[in-house]
């Protein structure tokens, strides 16, 4: 499943920098995980590093977008395929 920055989040940076495929961007109020992007870090990571360095606690599971980890191994395979492309 994707995951989703709640509006607890004070901006801080932190987790925008982790983000392996670029899902995290600054949104209106607070950062937004684009969820076309965001594979939870599988095939980069064995735990999520927006999760992991995130100070406050306010990335969690998206209720709306619920995903396998072998879809999300297949949206990481599709993503680095469009890259090589490029």
């Amino acid at each position: 499943m994707a995951l989703s920055i709640t509006n607890q989040c004070i901006n801080c940076d932190m987790c925008l920098a982790e983000c392996p495929n670029d899902a995290i961007y600054e949104g209106t109020k607070v950062y937004e995980i684009d969820v076309a992007r965001c594979t939870e870090c599988i095939g980069f990571y064995a735990h999520q590093t927006c999760v992991a360095v995130c100070p406050i606690e306010c990335i969690v599971p998206h209720p709306e977008h619920v995903e396998t980890p072998e879809q999300l191994l297949h949206k990481f395979k599709n993503l680095n395929l469009f890259k090589t492309l490029k």
